[in-house]
């Protein structure tokens, strides 16, 4: 069911049409709020609009660091789980995986 939430992003009021839980909805708007104003506060002088296009590269830049992580992360996991199978094939006898 559709639902219609009203946030405040930056002094800025939106209205979020969707299904997405209004928790949910007000978490980000409050997320995103607060680092546009943490931006803002180590430049001089900026318009709402370049902010927002800052804050997204900003917010960008972490989402694919946190994937370059995780990917990483995963290939980790993957070396480990190829040593340990190998580990164990050494002190098995072959005979077992027959």
């Amino acid at each position: 069911m559709t639902k219609t939430i009203d946030v405040e992003i930056y002094g800025q009021r939106y209205t979020i049409r969707g299904e997405a839980d209004e928790g949910d909805v007000r978490r980000l708007a409050s997320f995103v709020d607060g680092q546009m104003r943490h931006l803002a506060e180590g430049m001089n002088t900026t318009t709402p609009s370049k902010l927002a296009v800052l804050t997204a590269l900003n917010l960008a830049h972490q989402l694919f660091e946190l994937e370059r992580k995780r990917a990483q992360g995963e290939a980790d996991v993957e070396r480990r789980m190829n040593s340990l199978m190998e580990s164990i094939e050494e002190q098995v006898p072959t005979s077992l995986f027959r």
